[in-house]
């Protein structure tokens, strides 16, 4: 599964889909800016919420839990891409947060 770095995502943003898959009380504490928030537990019933046509950069916490989705949607015929190091390397790289 492919891994990108926070610069990368930052850099892809405009074009490509966000999607952040962590819990609400972590997404209360801030998320990146026009990321798209479906909890990983919910992610099956919410899969049409996801412009298939578009790239996918999936976030969490860590990049535990993103890499797994990407996993699941990469082979669900999306492109998607793990954000490495998830919010925490975010918000580590100083990078908006809303």
């Amino acid at each position: 599964m492919p891994d990108i770095t926070v610069i990368d995502a930052e850099k892809r943003r405009a074009e490509d889909q966000l999607l952040d898959v962590r819990e609400d009380f972590e997404v209360a504490a801030g998320m990146i800016p026009g990321a798209i928030h479906i909890p990983m537990g919910e992610l099956n019933s919410r899969l049409a919420e996801i412009d298939q046509f578009r790239p996918v950069i999936v976030v969490c916490r860590s990049g535990n839990r993103s890499s797994r989705v990407a996993a699941a949607l990469t082979a669900a015929g999306f492109a998607a891409d793990n954000m490495a190091g998830g919010m925490s390397a975010w918000q580590r790289a100083g990078l908006p947060v809303g």
